[in-house]
This record gives structure tokens, C-alpha cells and sequence, in this order.
């Protein structure tokens, strides 16, 4: 055992305290029979953890730890702050979260806390402080798990307590009323504040509108001050693994990424020691391992590529969608290793036992209610082999020519009310761009705005309607030093305090896209308006009345309210070009234009081999290359590469097939 996650960490969340005690010795055989030899452990024991009030019961740690050390299985320790005892929801019965209806919410579950509660916020860091005691220096203890899931489904809570919080952290952001009320817009609709005191949660209003700045700027604040509750639950475990010399165990919280709206992960990214994602596959979603990936690839950029864990997915259905869709037999392997190979360092599920009770016992784990006789148990114990077989790539990264940019402040901006039109999504522009650079088999990384972009080719914005000065500066030293930047609809339209950038649309990005825009022509549902491309070339919900000033019309709009003005530019811009798309195209048409922007930028573009054959590569340290080949369709497909393959020990010819299904990993010949 080792004072670190062990390469290419596989296990589970183990929950012992919901079985007998007889069953866990039982529990550690099977998983050293599985491979496995890391567990999440005491997410949601804070009620048998603390019984009362300052009163610790360890017996159940004290017992399990051993025994899983035994089976050389290290833990991944969380902090139970997730779920709230019974006692301390009665004696606060204030903590409960508030909706913007008023309406409070009960317990019965977990998450249910007001992330704003001095008591609940000091019932936390005792917990912590009293668990990093206890087993900071326990040499299996090698990854502290800091809460769980945060931002979700507990995110903004509107109670009087978290009112006074947003007062204070609005103070500290504007100084004086007369500045918010500025940034507010406050002077629309009679809104002026004349007293700290008047301001209040965003409730919901009599309108369907509430101050867009306010709702801006309370998303921001709940993300800021629920960040409070990881870094003071991480520092005290940082101070006790600090004091018996143990300062380099990772600390980190698991994220739900592109499923959490109600958080910036770009500023939580900096406080965690090791990125942690989250993921589970919408069952029913066609293709669903392209949202995978995509997911996957924004969890290694977190960190600027350094190394991740998928700390919970599922072997088999889950339980809370509207169909909980099986996995298909293989369909385990191949998505576990699609995260393996866009960069994790390991992947555990949820969770290691199925439940027998409760609310999620139909959601698959390691252990099947059926037992080792499962097809889901070979495939848990087939995997685990797998990740044995592929322990030297642990260490090593993904390079990746393009990225996509993402920002949190334009999702929660964009998806206000009183927008031209319902149908902006900022997600689906993002699974709609990246779908197609998957199918292409571009590599791709997420940035922030604000980041250096220099190290890329290929630089693509599917909507970023929320745009900061800097922002689009940063984007045109971009250009202008040889990038290739796409941008679509409806970005660079705002400021960070939701007001319109003067002068035309699309504001700052207005003259590096050289065009404006004279007027939004958004299209009704299901309309289409065709485009110069091909006959069947067409956009549907968006479409605008653009004015050239130097840009070039690439393809044009041939019909709807648009029709004969451009709908693709391109504007050469010192060194670089860039590409802005004012539709959504249909996805063959978007894969055209992606096509002629990454000619500009220099990046393979291939379409030649099926998207299907899912392809990535990691580089070691020292230059060792491994290419991950994974066939999601029943067809086989050719793979021009020479190598050997990891999984099986066999050499792979040049132009060898990937069977339908299955998966090689490749150290490259030199």
C-alpha cells in the first residue's frame, strides 16, 4: 500500500452500514476477486457517525478500514455532510431549504440543508475536523471525499438567512447601493433600492421576469459561498494530514459537471486537488457515449489536462430516470474506458452492493441483488482485469488541438426569460458542436474565456451570449496571433451585468467577426430556413439580418426571413480567420462548416473512417504513446495502426479490424 491513490483506481461507494456485519468480510473477498482496490466510504453516515450532538461513534470505520486493508483495498473517506441527521434537522428545523416559491422542503432524504446556515456550516467542519483526527494518519485512508454532489439538487436556497448572506456578499461586491443599482439596471421598472435591507432573494415575482442582474448575481453568489462549504471542510482535513506528514493525499469533492447548472466548476476546479466527475448516461439518448465523451474531456480540462477520476458511474441501469434503460452486455467496458481514455486514472461506480431498501435500490452496482451468477458480476470482474492490464498508462495525458469554450455566467444568462427565443439552449449548442468534432475524430479540450488559448489550433464558442471586454480581447489576440476561431448565434450580445453592448449587434465580437447584425429573425418551432450549401442544407431556430464589414458570406440563407443574406462568414483577421455561424445548422451541414474552419486552423479533419470507432490517444512522459480504439457499433471496424494491444497481449496490424463492440488499447510502435 502506498501513501497514494493507487494507479488506475477501481472500486465503488461501499455502504456497509446497510447490511450486516457478517456480509462485509464477504464484501472484501469478492472485491479483491474483482480487482478492485479503491472505495468511497461514509458518504451518508453522518447519523451513525454522530448519534447526538457531539457524541462519535467510529466503531463502524474503525472495523470496515481494517478489513478492506486487509483485501488491499484503499478508501477514498468522504465527509457524510450530504445528508443531515434526523437530530440535527429537528433541532434546526430552520436549515431546511426554501424555494422561490416559499415552498420548504422536508427531509426523508439527503441534501436537504440550507447551504447559508451558520449551524449547519459548523455541524460540518466538526464532522470534518473530528474525522480527519481520527484517520489522517491511517495509511489506507490515501483520498479524502469531501461532501458529495454539491450544487445538486441542493443549490440556491431563498430563505431569510441565505437573504442576509447575499446581502453581506453583495456589499462586499459593490460597496455602495448606488453601484448595484447601476449594474442592476435598477431604474427599469422603478427597482431602485435606497437600503441594503430591501434586497432580497430572487423570489418568484408576479412577472415571469425577475431582475435579470439579480438572479445573475444570486447564482453567483450561491456558487461563491457553497464553495465556502468544500474549502472549510478541505482545510481542516489539509491541517490534519499536514501534522502527522501526509500533506500529499489529495483532497477533492465529486462534480456533476455539464449536469450541475448551479455552479461554477472553473473556480472550483482551482480548490481540489484531483478533478472528480460524476456520470451517468441519459439511458434513453441516442449515441449517448458522445455526451460521455464530451463530459469525460471537459472533466481533464478542469485541471488543464492533469489526471482525473470518474468517481461514480453505473454498471447497468440507474433508477430516478423516466426509463432506466439497461446497458447493453459490453457496455460497461466500452464506457469505462472511453473515460480511461481521455484521461482518468481510474473509475469507480455507484455502488459496490446493490441496496435491498430505499429509494435507489433498482439502480444497478458491482454486486447485482442476483449475485456473482450475474452477467453484470463477470463483466465487473473482467473489467477490473482490463485496469490491471493497463496500469502502465497511468500518468500519462491527452493532447488535444481544438477546444470548445464554456462559461457558466452565459449558461445562467442565456436561459433567463424574455429572451427572443425559448429555444437557446446552451448545453444542446454545445453536444451539437462537439458531436460533430467527436464524429470527426478531432480531440478536444474546454477552456474558459478568460484562458490562454495559444496552445490551440482550433478554437470553437457554440454560444457564449454572456461576453466580458476581456473576454473578446482574449479571443482577438487569439485570432490575431493565427487562430481559428468559430463563433455561434447569439454570443458577445452582454455584458457581465446582462447589458447590451452599444453600437450593434453582436457587440464585442462585432468587429473581430466583421459584420453586424441589424435584427434577430429568430424562426418558429419546427421551421426551417434553408441554406446555399446543399439542397438539403438548413437552420432551424435562428436566423438574423446580417450587414457585411469585411467578413466574407461563406453559405446563405435561401429562404425564411433571412433569405439572401449570409448565414456562414468568414473574416480574415491578421494571422487567423474567423468563422461565425448565425443558425443551427443541420448536423451534416455543421460538420461541413467544421470541416472548412479546421482546413483554416491545420486540424485533421476525418471523416473517412466511422465515427463509430471511437479514437484517443494517450502520450506518457516519456513519449510512449497508447491509442484507445473503441467499436460502438456490432460492425467491425478497421483501425490503421501498428501495436500492441495492452488488453489481450496480441500485436495489431495496420488496417486490423476492432470486432463490433469490443476494444483494443494499443502501445504504439515507435
Amino acid at each position: 500500500m502506498t501513501d497514494h491513490v493507487r494507479p488506475l483506481a477501481y472500486g465503488a461507494d461501499y455502504n456497509p452500514e446497510q447490511w450486516p456485519e457478517e456480509v462485509w468480510a464477504e464484501d472484501a473477498r469478492l472485491m479483491r476477486e474483482a480487482g478492485v482496490n479503491l472505495v468511497s466510504l461514509g458518504i451518508f453516515a453522518w447519523g451513525l457517525l454522530e448519534p447526538e450532538p457531539g457524541v462519535y461513534d467510529f466503531s463502524l470505520l474503525d472495523k470496515v478500514i481494517p478489513l478492506l486493508a486487509e483485501a488491499g483495498v484503499d478508501v477514498d473517506l468522504a465527509t457524510p455532510t450530504a445528508a443531515p441527521p434526523n437530530w440535527f434537522l429537528a433541532a434546526n428545523p430552520h436549515v431546511r431549504p426554501v424555494m422561490d416559491d416559499g415552498v420548504v422542503l422536508g427531509g426523508s432524504s439527503r441534501q436537504t440543508y440550507c447551504p447559508h446556515s451558520p449551524e449547519y456550516r459548523e455541524a460540518c467542519i466538526r464532522i470534518a475536523s473530528v474525522l480527519a483526527e481520527r484517520y489522517a494518519a491511517h495509511p489506507s485512508v490515501t483520498m479524502w471525499h469531501v461532501h458529495n454532489e454539491y450544487g445538486s439538487p441542493t443549490g440556491e436556497c431563498y430563505c431569510d438567512v441565505s437573504a442576509a448572506a447575499f446581502r453581506d456578499w453583495l456589499r462586499a461586491k459593490y460597496r455602495t447601493l448606488d453601484a448595484l443599482n447601476e449594474a442592476w439596471t435598477a431604474t427599469f421598472w422603478g427597482q431602485t433600492y435606497t437600503a441594503w435591507e430591501q434586497i432580497d432573494t430572487p423570489k418568484r415575482t408576479p412577472m415571469a421576469d425577475v431582475n435579470p442582474v439579480h438572479r445573475l448575481d444570486f447564482r453567483r453568489f450561491t456558487s461563491d459561498t457553497t464553495l465556502e462549504l468544500y474549502t472549510a471542510q478541505r482545510d481542516v482535513i489539509k491541517a490534519a494530514l499536514a501534522s502527522v506528514g501526509r500533506g500529499d493525499v489529495p483532497v477533492t469533492t465529486n462534480f456533476q459537471l455539464i449536469n450541475c447548472k448551479a455552479l461554477d466548476f472553473w473556480a472550483w476546479a482551482r480548490e481540489v486537488d484531483i478533478a472528480a466527475n460524476n456520470h451517468y448516461l441519459t439511458a434513453e439518448a441516442a449515441d449517448n457515449h458522445i455526451e460521455l465523451a464530451l463530459c469525460a474531456d471537459f472533466t481533464r480540462s478542469m485541471r488543464r489536462g492533469e489526471p482525473w477520476i470518474v468517481m461514480e458511474h453505473s454498471t447497468g441501469a440507474v433508477s430516478w430516470q423516466p426509463r432506466n434503460i439497461a446497458k447493453r452486455p459490453g457496455e460497461m467496458r466500452r464506457n469505462t474506458l472511453s473515460h480511461i481514455a481521455r484521461g482518468a486514472d481510474g473509475a469507480l461506480f455507484f455502488q459496490w452492493r446493490a441496496s435491498r431498501g430505499g429509494g435507489e435500490k433498482f439502480h444497478s452496482a458491482m454486486l447485482p441483488h442476483g449475485g456473482t451468477g450475474t452477467r453484470i458480476w463477470r463483466e465487473v470482474a473482467e473489467l477490473g482485469a482490463d485496469l490491471q492490464a493497463l496500469r502502465e498508462i497511468e500518468g500519462s495525458r491527452v493532447a488535444a488541438d481544438a477546444a470548445l469554450l464554456w462559461d457558466w455566467e452565459s449558461w445562467w444568462a442565456v436561459e433567463q426569460v424574455f429572451r427572443p427565443s425559448v429555444d437557446l439552449n446552451f448545453k444542446e449548442r454545445q453536444l451539437a458542436y462537439y458531436e460533430q468534432l467527436w464524429r470527426a475524430h478531432v480531440q478536444v479540450d474546454f477552456a474558459h474565456p478568460a484562458s490562454d488559448l495559444s496552445g490551440y489550433k482550433l478554437v470553437v464558442v457554440p454560444q457564449m451570449y454572456l461576453c466580458r471586454e476581456q473576454w473578446a480581447k482574449n479571443l482577438r489576440d487569439y485570432v490575431t496571433g493565427g487562430g481559428t476561431l468559430v463563433v455561434s448565434y447569439f454570443s458577445g450580445i452582454v455584458d457581465e451585468d446582462d447589458a447590451v453592448h452599444l453600437g450593434g449587434y453582436p457587440g464585442v465580437l462585432r468587429e473581430m467577426l466583421g459584420l453586424s447584425i441589424g435584427e434577430f429573425l429568430p424562426l418558429r418551432l419546427g421551421e426551417r430556413a434553408a441554406l446555399t450549401m446543399t439542397a438539403e442544407s438548413y437552420g432551424t431556430v435562428w436566423s438574423e439580418e446580417i450587414e457585411l464589414r469585411g467578413a466574407e458570406a461563406v453559405h446563405s440563407f435561401a429562404d425564411g426571413p433571412a433569405a439572401g443574406g449570409p448565414a456562414v462568414t468568414r473574416n480574415r483577421l491578421d494571422d487567423g480567420t474567423v468563422w461565425y455561424v448565425a443558425t443551427s445548422p443541420d448536423p451534416a451541414t455543421l460538420r461541413e462548416i467544421l470541416r472548412g474552419a479546421a482546413a483554416d486552423a491545420g486540424v485533421a479533419f476525418d471523416t473517412a473512417n466511422p465515427d463509430t470507432l471511437e479514437v484517443v490517444r494517450r502520450q506518457s512522459a516519456d513519449g510512449t504513446s497508447y491509442l484507445f480504439a473503441i467499436n460502438h457499433s456490432d460492425s467491425p471496424a478497421p483501425l490503421s495502426a501498428v501495436g500492441r494491444d495492452l488488453l489481450t497481449g496480441t500485436p495489431h496490424a495496420a488496417g486490423a479490424d476492432v470486432p463490433g463492440g469490443s476494444v483494443k488499447v494499443l502501445r504504439l510502435d515507435a
